[in-house]
């Protein structure tokens, strides 16, 4: 979703959305597997969702490279989150 709706995070369905209510919906799901992230993984997790949300803020209109820059961060976060659980899957196995 925040692929595809991003900068501005505006949904004609779920007309409530927008990028505050994405981020916080972001950053508040982190809290909640804080732990099971561990400090570094969520402290890097969170730096990136506040880049990303500059980025964002930055290219509202999707017009200059801040959009392309928030989006590959999404991807870091995506690989940061994917490692854990492979991670997790191999120490359980």
């Amino acid at each position: 979703m925040m692929m595809l709706k991003s900068p501005t995070f505006m949904d004609d369905y779920f007309v409530d959305q927008n990028i505050d209510t994405v981020f916080f919906s972001l950053n508040e799901g982190l809290k909640v597997v804080r732990k099971k992230l561990g400090e570094e993984r969520y402290a890097a997790l969170v730096s990136l969702s506040d880049r990303m949300r500059a980025h964002f803020e930055a290219d509202p209109e999707d017009k200059t490279e801040d959009g392309l820059a928030g989006r590959a961060l999404i991807h870091e976060m995506e690989d940061l989150l994917t490692k854990r659980k492979a991670k997790t899957a191999n120490d359980e196995g």
